[in-house]
């Protein structure tokens, strides 16, 4: 019987597991992988300490740190969990294995809902983005093109163009875009994202739609994430997200939800700061069943 098992291994998770082993509580985190969203970001200019840092390398630093407490690191997918009558987690994993904990922290990231065209998984990271804030700054003095599916993208993509050399917005809805006068509006249908050689890796050089090619330096997709209903039955949802009080507690006690779970905005340095917040939260709630 484990005190916390952490789901995923990105910013949150490992962040999470970080605390709750400092805090002498018998931790495993299971994710398939380490660094989550980092592993698909090349460049990472935003987090604090760091004037810019590979997304990989940033994962590799908070992995180490980890490691060097007794902290259990499955390597798994996780099929589904449930709250037994005794108050207990079970976890299911993809490998048949049941782990179970007086706690659960849930920072299962989000699946971001892709075009599903030619290019565009190859060159995920590669100038390929699904968030605009997170990416902003790559985009200075650069071509950009914005796939939005809501008018919510649309902010995103005036946002982009006061440092993109242009801006390009394919709306993907049936109303007119109202956008600002930098950005030009083009209804198309991409059918490729396209990709040329750079310094020995390939990265975005252009968009292919039905009827032209597009030349771009970054495409940007933007539309709602997946629910992960299907992992998390039971916990109460605010739209695509898991719903969380400010101490990240779901309505399931013992169980907390954070990082991009949680929702906007979709930042690495929010999702290690609700990591530590929900390792505070389980700490807490072990502490008050001892009360008992």
């Amino acid at each position: 019987m484990y005190d916390t098992i952490v789901i995923g291994g990105g910013p949150a998770g490992l962040t999470a597991a970080l605390y709750t082993v400092r805090k002498e509580m018998k931790t495993i985190l299971v994710s398939p992988d380490i660094g989550g969203q980092m592993l698909l970001t090349n460049e990472i200019e935003n987090y604090p300490g760091f004037e810019s840092v590979a997304g990989y390398e940033l994962a590799d630093k908070m992995e180490a740190q980890v490691r060097k407490y007794p902290v259990t690191i499955e390597y798994a997918s996780v099929e589904k969990f449930r709250k037994g009558k005794d108050g207990t987690f079970t976890v299911s994993l993809d490998d048949g294995q049941e782990l179970h904990g007086r706690t659960l922290i849930v920072t299962a990231g989000k699946r971001n809902r892709t075009l599903d065209i030619d290019g565009e998984a190859r060159l995920t990271g590669r100038g390929v983005s699904y968030c605009a804030t997170c990416d902003a700054f790559a985009v200075r003095g650069r071509k950009a093109i914005v796939i939005g599916y809501d008018k919510e993208a649309e902010s995103e993509a005036d946002f982009l163009s006061q440092m993109a050399q242009s801006v390009t917005y394919i709306p993907m809805y049936k109303d007119e875009p109202s956008v600002s006068e930098n950005v030009t509006v083009l209804r198309e249908v991409p059918v490729e994202i396209l990709g040329a050689d750079m310094d020995g890796m390939a990265m975005v050089s252009a968009l292919k739609t039905r009827t032209a090619e597009h030349q771009a330096d970054m495409v940007f997709v933007l539309r709602d994430t997946i629910s992960p209903t299907h992992l998390i039955p039971g916990l109460q949802m605010d739209g695509n997200h898991v719903e969380v009080n400010l101490q990240t507690e779901t309505n399931l006690p013992g169980c907390c939800a954070c990082g991009d779970l949680a929702g906007k905005p979709y930042q690495y340095i929010k999702s290690a700061g609700q990591g530590n917040v929900a390792a505070l939260a389980a700490v807490g709630y072990l502490s008050s069943l001892k009360e008992k």
